[in-house]
């Protein structure tokens, strides 16, 4: 065995101290597929439907760790949904009037809190944007005003 340049030079396809550079073809590292977790299921493979028996079979047996294998794995848990709600916004209002219609929703229970979070971090981002595109706005305005001192159109 050859050992590394120890040079602190790039070299070829070594970096500093002699390992091979990163993305370096001559050394590709392992292989996908390769190590303990890829062997250690591919001998699960080989024996997963005496596996897969005998869980079934301590299940209907009456074990609870068994049955809620099973049960987890093909009868995943239930995610809560929120259901959706009306809500009458005023429309020809600020969005600071909407947001507290959205507050006073929720404070009379017409609006689950999670909802009406989600609609505040909503009437947020809508605000951000009208900002933007009012600032956008008012710098061209500056800017075609600025031309025209200068005397160019």
């Amino acid at each position: 065995m050859t050992k590394p340049i120890d040079d602190r030079q790039k070299s070829g396809d070594r970096g500093p101290g002699g390992r091979f550079a990163p993305g370096n073809k001559a050394s590709p590292g392992r292989p996908p597929g390769r190590g303990p977790v890829a062997e250690m299921r591919a001998t699960l493979a080989t024996d997963l439907d005496k596996i897969i028996d005998t869980l079934r079979s301590q299940a209907l047996a009456g074990d609870a760790q068994a049955i809620r294998i099973i049960l987890d794995r093909v009868l995943p848990a239930l995610r809560p949904v929120d259901m959706p709600a009306t809500l009458a916004l005023p429309t020809d209002g600020t969005l600071a009037e909407q947001a507290r219609a959205v507050v006073q929703a929720a404070a009379d229970g017409e609006l689950a809190p999670a909802q009406a979070a989600q609609i505040i971090t909503a009437l947020g981002g809508v605000a951000k944007i009208i900002e933007a595109t009012e600032l956008v706005a008012r710098i061209e305005a500056l800017e075609a005003r600025s031309a025209v001192a200068r005397g160019r159109p």
